[in-house]
């Protein structure tokens, strides 16, 4: 198991922190996903051997975040 933190741009309301959560949880291997507003960051703890920070970070910006 791992955990990332990103840093991740756009997300301003509950809305963007669930759709973040929402969207990143349903990747198979991520365990649990965090979203910190204030801080504009996001933590995720995943299985490596199933998914990787690169999906992580591509299903995050498919939501229409940056990830920086």
């Amino acid at each position: 198991m791992e955990t990332i933190t990103l840093n991740v741009q756009g997300m301003s309301c509950g809305h963007c922190v669930n759709a973040v959560e929402t969207s990143v949880g349903k990747i198979d291997g991520v365990s649990s996903v965090k979203v910190d507003l204030d801080a504009a960051k996001v933590e995720v703890a995943f299985d490596d051997a199933k998914t990787s920070q690169q999906a992580i970070a591509n299903e995050i910006e498919d939501q229409g975040y940056d990830v920086v």
